[in-house]
């Protein structure tokens, strides 16, 4: 379903070539939307990069970018265990985890969720950040250095997806307090808060479809309000979001650590 237009339009990011020389960045979520954009940004920056999705079509993605495809499903931490050994085994390091797995499946009030569908909706969106982040926190601890950029949103504050709002309210919990834990050893953990994005329709959906008229209505709700809480009055564009997280990432910011950046046009969360 499509935003309502907004005044002005996205402007396009420029790309720093060479950025990330010399740097290994895994992505997660890398097969589509802003983990594919993001993935795409840090290839033509330089990056060395491992890109991990539990959908086959990452290893397309991968050779476009000469990277490493890594198919893994982050629900488990089993996946995560396997897709930070492989970024290991290939370049000895990583420099940058991305942690962008998450995302929306149902859209309706709260009150109709079934009990499956609210664990659902966890496992999706908190647990792969979660189980990314132990596993490749030993790693980065050893290396003394690295950075954990967490996408997040700023649904945390939005109607018609509660237990969404759940896990990435736990993913601002884990940013804030493993960059206490981890700033001793030369580690930053940041994040972003995406608001509504602009995105080529999904390869992979994310769940079922609205298929009746008050689905498609909880839906247009949840659109109308991430708009209307926008003071820019539009949806980002996926260069947008991809800027502020590699920004984040790069060493210009050396000194932010424990943060999450809302990227929404003004609306905080």
């Amino acid at each position: 379903m499509s935003p309502r237009p907004g005044p002005g339009s996205a402007p396009r990011p420029a790309v720093h070539p060479g950025r990330f020389a010399g740097k290994t960045a895994v992505v997660t979520g890398a097969a589509q939307g802003i983990g594919l954009a993001v993935a795409r940004r840090l290839a033509a920056e330089s990056a060395d990069v491992v890109l991990v999705d539990r959908s086959e079509t990452v290893h397309e993605i991968a050779a476009e970018l000469g990277g490493l495809a890594v198919v893994a499903d982050l629900e488990r931490y089993e996946g995560a265990e396997a897709a930070v050994a492989a970024a290991h085994a290939r370049h000895g390091r990583i420099d940058c985890l991305v942690n962008n797995v998450g995302g929306t499946i149902w859209a309706k009030p709260y009150e109709h969720y079934t009990p499956d569908q609210i664990h659902a909706e966890i496992q999706r969106s908190l647990f792969p950040t979660l189980w990314t982040c132990r596993a490749a926190l030993p790693l980065l601890i050893a290396q003394r250095s690295g950075v954990i950029v967490n996408v997040s949103s700023v649904a945390t504050r939005g109607v018609n997806r509660i237990p969404y709002a759940a896990a990435k309210g736990g993913v601002n919990a884990i940013t804030a307090s493993l960059a206490l834990e981890a700033a001793p050893y030369g580690i930053r953990v940041v994040a972003t808060a995406p608001g509504g994005t602009d995105a080529p329709a999904r390869t992979i959906a994310r769940g079922p479809a609205a298929g009746t008229d008050q689905e498609r209505a909880w839906y247009r709700r949840i659109v109308d309000q991430t708009v209307d809480s926008s003071l820019m009055k539009r949806y980002g564009s996926l260069d947008e979001q991809t800027a502020a997280i590699v920004f984040l990432a790069s060493d210009e910011a050396s000194y932010i650590t424990g943060t999450v950046l809302p990227v929404a046009g003004g609306d905080l969360g």
